[in-house]
């Protein structure tokens, strides 16, 4: 036995069995009278006009990327004359060529693909060279983002650590697994945390370490520097609890008024930028 349907997109009458009517009444199912329909019914696609000036093309996309960026373009070459025209080269940053020091405009580490080519087959001989005057100069072995050559390690050694063992030297431990003691005494949890502690001890500045936020949560800062409470978030982003740890001292820090200083990595290596970063708790201001 058919039953008449009207179809939710074209209001189209069409026949359904009646176990089939049944069945999309009792599960609350929308009823198409072909294919065409139920495509056209689920397409949630929007007709775009092309943002590019002078190219006026329609073309059907998802609302996804118009919202995030308030634009869309029909193609890649559309966004490429727009982005090249509004960010030309000549305005991008001076660069210094990781291979050969060369200066130059261009968005890569490498002022040229024979540069990378040669970064990445250098004679490990070299390698081993920059290592040990890296140790000799600092006291320490390297981390990843301090080697300018990681790329030719990867290639040649396999990893990172089988290099630095290659090398005669002990790796460093996986973080947070060793304890580091500072110059002046003070336990570190990390190797970032003991080159703030000695970077602060080199210079007289007087500063305690994991000292307990304003609440009884059991929550510490890595380092207190006279009314300036120093964190350094060495995992941020990169593991779901260190960042709920990190939001609740962000939070603390809101509702006590404390006056705050953040240390990130990038802060770090592979150029120090701790003097900028600390200046307020230098000057006690």
């Amino acid at each position: 036995m058919l039953y008449p349907v009207n179809c939710v997109k074209c209001n189209k009458v069409f026949f359904r069995p009646i176990s089939r009517y049944n069945e999309a009444i009792k599960f609350n199912w929308k009823q198409y009278c072909s294919n065409k329909c139920q495509y056209e019914a689920k397409n949630k696609q929007v007709t775009f006009c092309c943002h590019r000036p002078g190219c006026g093309k329609t073309f059907k996309r998802g609302m996804g990327d118009f919202l995030k960026y308030g634009v869309s373009y029909c193609s890649s070459r559309c966004f490429a004359l727009v982005s090249n025209k509004e960010h030309p080269r000549w305005l991008w940053k001076v660069k210094k060529c990781v291979y050969c020091g060369k200066n130059f405009r261009r968005n890569k580490k490498y002022c040229s693909p024979d540069c990378q080519h040669k970064s990445q087959t250098i004679d490990k001989n070299l390698l081993f060279k920059a290592l040990k005057n890296f140790v000799k100069l600092r006291g320490r072995i390297p981390l990843k983002r301090e080697f300018p050559h990681y790329r030719a390690i990867r290639g040649r050694f396999g990893t990172w650590n089988n290099f630095i063992k290659t090398a005669g030297f002990t790796p460093n431990p996986v973080m947070f697994a060793k304890k580091y003691t500072a110059n002046d005494g003070h336990k570190c949890d990390s190797l970032s945390e003991k080159i703030i502690d000695d970077w602060f001890y080199a210079r007289n500045i007087d500063h305690k370490r994991s000292c307990p936020y304003p609440n009884d949560r059991g929550l510490t800062v890595d380092f207190k520097v006279g009314d300036y409470w120093v964190e350094f978030f060495g995992l941020s982003g990169e593991h779901k609890r260190y960042d709920e740890l990190k939001s609740e001292k962000i939070e603390l820090v809101k509702k006590y008024k404390l006056k705050f200083i953040s240390v990130y990595p990038e802060d770090l290596f592979p150029t120090s930028k701790l003097e900028a970063v600390l200046n307020l708790a230098i000057k006690g201001e």
